[in-house]
């Protein structure tokens, strides 16, 4: 089993996080919804105790590294839900939780073919990934999908072009330039500041 490497766990934002309790955490995170140095001690903390009970599902690696990640976009999906709603876990330690979170993901659903998924763990950690969803959606549709298809599908400017233009959009190649630069803008901006910090020395697909 080739456990995901967590190499957060040594950045200056997130050592000194593994100090504290889980609950801590989720209070700092309750305080500062703004920072994503809080979820991403807490998946350094539990990413290998996760990723051991996924490999119960006995798929190829490229598989498991997606289900990985869609299950602690759960754990986020549902983490973010608590603070909002200001009601945390009732358990200090949030092991038996996050336990069942992945039970949950495990049977959501089935995990798409191997050729259905433009996911790369090494790439794109999962809490980066959880952010950028978020910071995807304030970018405007067209933006979005056309971004989307340049780095997910990795399509060339003409080819977005010529599709755009086949669903009947209105579009010439310079715009298409323009939103592209645009939006990857926007999306780093988007992005908190110390997720950008911990990890955008890397090569990244936002999906």
């Amino acid at each position: 089993m080739q456990l995901p490497p967590l190499s957060e766990r040594n950045h200056p934002l997130i050592k000194p996080l593994l100090n504290y309790s889980d609950r801590e955490l989720l209070q700092f995170w309750q305080a500062h919804p703004d920072r994503g140095q809080y979820f991403t001690a807490l998946y350094c903390r539990y990413g290998v105790l996760v990723y051991g009970l996924l490999t119960n599902c006995a798929v190829p690696t490229l598989q498991m590294d997606y289900l990985f990640a869609r299950t602690w976009r759960q754990i986020f999906q549902e983490l973010q839900l608590h603070l909002t709603t200001e009601e945390l876990p009732p358990d200090p330690s949030l092991q038996n939780w996050v336990l069942n979170q992945t039970a949950v993901s495990i049977h959501q659903k089935e995990i798409p073919a191997i050729e259905h998924i433009h996911y790369c763990l090494s790439e794109a950690p999962p809490p980066l990934w959880c952010y950028l969803e978020v910071a995807l959606a304030q970018l405007a549709a067209l933006d979005r999908l056309i971004l989307l298809m340049a780095q997910t599908f990795r399509w060339s400017e003409s080819r977005i072009v010529a599709y755009l233009q086949s669903e009947g959009e209105a579009i010439e190649l310079a715009e298409v330039q323009t939103r592209l630069s645009h939006g990857y803008q926007v999306l780093q901006e988007a992005l908190p500041a110390d997720i950008r910090d911990i990890y955008l020395d890397r090569v990244v697909s936002p999906v």
